[in-house]
């Protein structure tokens, strides 16, 4: 016979309320106490009743995760940290792609609607106002989007940006290109605030432009003949697309324009030049977002994660 609750709970020497704790919210569980119950519950073979939970609980123990490209290679690490860091807390993560498309996106998120405790919805292109009207019929965390009163986690794109340009100021660079992303970023809007805010610098902007390797390889002619210098690119895909429509007009990197791109993907780091880039914590950014949903009491709070310089091969000193 399958082992039940109650066999747990007696082989381990805790009541039964402990057990079914420690598989609905485990965070509540002293962590020796914990590890005893998963152990015996191991040891005889018990697995809870999800569909029985739900019932009871009135709680589905899923949550939806939501990205606008997961073909783009920032998206796959906070997948992954958002999934273990879930499933440490017993839950399960639906994760959909909405191929960049505001339409996609909230069908998704109806969809989702009935069917998990909560959605993590990252890089989203809907409006603040059709993302707060959808929240009244399931909870929110926004990853890298500020929308008054929603739980948000947020990566310092303007402290990166800002360290961006300081860099490419450092190597005489006073005319720069400033390439963003889709219209209604957040991370655009960043980092064109930043931009606007650094001194003494000629500022040219391209944008709006689609975030993958097209949209840098179209925008490439354009900034050649702009007469910059340098170029801070709204991510790496766009920076390395850049680099290559600069590479078919034989325009070297670094040698005759600097690229900076934002995110530190693995291919930044084997392209040549090796890119430089600002670091966004993705990783942990997966795992704020799903503590902060399943926090009791999270209502508007908001996380800012630090971003970081990382200085590779496609930057250098400006030509006089």
């Amino acid at each position: 016979m399958a082992a039940t609750i109650k066999d747990v709970a007696r082989a381990c020497g805790v009541h039964v309320s402990t057990v079914s704790r420690t598989f609905s919210a485990p965070h509540l569980v002293n962590p020796a106490t914990r590890s005893r119950v998963l152990a015996a519950a191991d040891d005889l073979g018990y697995r809870p009743n999800r569909a029985a939970r739900a019932l009871t609980t009135g709680r589905t123990f899923n949550m939806g995760l939501i990205v606008a490209d997961i073909s783009n290679p920032f998206f796959p690490p906070l997948i992954k940290a958002a999934q273990a860091q879930a499933r440490g807390r017993d839950y399960h993560v639906f994760v959909a792609d909405t191929d960049e498309d505001p339409r996609v996106e909230e069908e998704l998120i109806r969809t989702f609607t009935k069917q998990v405790d909560g959605v993590l919805l990252c890089s989203p292109r809907l409006s603040n106002k059709m993302i707060e009207r959808l929240a009244e019929d399931v909870p929110f965390v926004v990853i890298n989007r500020r929308i008054k009163g929603m739980p948000a986690v947020l990566m310092n794109v303007a402290q990166g940006a800002k360290l961006a340009l300081e860099h490419l100021a450092g190597l005489g660079h006073r005319r720069i290109a400033l390439v963003s992303g889709p219209i209604g970023s957040w991370t655009s809007n960043e980092m064109q605030g930043a931009a606007a805010e650094a001194p003494g610098l000629d500022l040219v902007f391209f944008g709006p432009n689609q975030p993958t390797e097209s949209g840098g390889l179209s925008v490439a002619a354009d900034v050649a003949a702009c007469g910059a210098t340098a170029v801070l690119a709204y991510n790496d895909l766009v920076a390395l697309g850049l680099i290559e429509g600069l590479s078919a007009m034989e325009i070297g990197v670094p040698e005759k324009i600097s690229v900076i791109g934002f995110d530190d993907i693995l291919p930044g780091r084997l392209n040549r030049p090796k890119l430089t880039t600002v670091a966004m914590p993705a990783v942990a950014a997966g795992r704020m977002a799903v503590d902060l949903l399943l926090q009791s009491g999270g209502e508007g709070a908001t996380v800012t994660l630090d971003t970081a310089l990382i200085v590779r091969e496609s930057t250098g000193r400006a030509q006089t």
